[in-house]
């Protein structure tokens, strides 16, 4: 058998699927370099949101969402991809060194790889109709790996997200900065980042849980009523930059998990950008126990609702540093 060969087109491939994780704002804050059976991720300060994202926390967690696209990606060619953590504490933007070695794709490493194909972010209402018996609890246990935990939010208790969720919509409105930062990354034609209006819907502010603003909403939502979204909120023991790069990684699992099982998604983080609003939820859901992280929604789309195209990506090449260069 011939061996396997860790090549330019074996890390083109991969890499071509990784940029297809979510990040902030589609801003795909992420740099990547290339070696000999090795890739380096980092993230690219350049491309942080200082109004939305002033500590950056939004853009590690995106970081670890590619980082975990990648590993899905090298996965179902036949290598496997182990993470070095911020390898250099001269430089908090060098995120992890990845080292591949052989190993045979599994079938679960199929499913993934063909969810990132699949999966959008649908920020259209949802159906009442059920969840596939066991799936929150399936897709919970997807991100211990990553030393994670997925919070499913009973609904008696969806009133403790529900107020920061509306205290942070409230806050945005009024925010010219935030409202600067918003247009320039939403309702962009013809870009290849940004929050396209072809995907965004115009929000309902009577919702118990609003979803996101965005500028120039351009998609019809057909459903009537409530929105019929399970809610989960991914958290960690840690809050360090190593803690959200695992739980971007834990956020990239449980949304290709939900895609695999034919389920829609859409990350609904907003309050966690202030701190004072991210401080409430850990402290009235997660009992100071945990750091939120990523907030998502679950659910199964109107049977009416036509598909809808996904975000654009930039080329490749302009997030890829030349493969000849070493890296220190």
């Amino acid at each position: 058998m011939t061996p396997l060969l860790f090549d330019v087109d074996t890390m083109t491939a991969a890499l071509e699927l990784a940029v297809k994780a979510p990040s902030v704002h589609n801003t795909q804050p992420w740099r990547w370099q290339v070696g000999d059976g090795r890739v380096e991720l980092y993230s690219d300060p350049a491309r942080q949101l200082p109004v939305e994202d002033p500590d950056g926390q939004a853009m590690v967690v995106s970081c670890g969402a590619a980082l975990h696209h990648l590993r899905v990606a090298l996965a179902v060619t036949g290598w496997s991809a182990i993470p070095e953590f911020l390898p250099d504490p001269d430089d908090p933007n060098h995120l992890a060194t990845v080292t591949v070695s052989p190993r045979p794709p599994s079938d679960t490493d199929i499913q993934l790889a063909a969810a990132i194909l699949l999966r959008k972010s649908e920020r259209r209402r949802f159906a009442p109709l059920p969840l596939p018996a066991g799936a929150l609890r399936a897709l919970s246990s997807t991100v211990v790996e990553f030393g994670a935990v997925a919070r499913n939010i009973p609904e008696q208790l969806l009133p403790l997200l529900a107020e920061p969720m509306r205290a942070a919509a409230a806050r945005h409105r009024s925010d010219a900065a935030y409202l600067r930062e918003l247009a320039t990354w939403s309702g962009r034609a013809d870009h290849g980042d940004g929050v396209p209006s072809h995907t965004t819907v115009l929000p309902r502010h009577d919702d118990p849980l609003p979803l996101r603003a965005f500028r120039d909403p351009g998609l019809d939502d057909p459903g009537e009523g409530a929105d019929h979204a399970s809610w989960v909120v991914i958290c960690t023991a840690a809050d360090d930059r190593r803690a959200r790069l695992r739980a971007g990684e834990a956020t990239s699992a449980l949304l290709l998990g939900a895609t695999s099982l034919g389920l829609a998604t859409c990350i609904q983080s907003e309050p966690l950008g202030i701190p004072e609003l991210r401080d409430a939820i850990r402290h009235s859901l997660l009992h100071d126990c945990a750091h939120p992280q990523v907030v998502v929604r679950v659910g199964r789309l109107h049977h009416t609702a036509p598909p809808v195209s996904a975000s654009p990506r930039r080329p490749l090449a302009d997030v890829l540093e030349p493969p000849t260069r070493r890296v220190a």
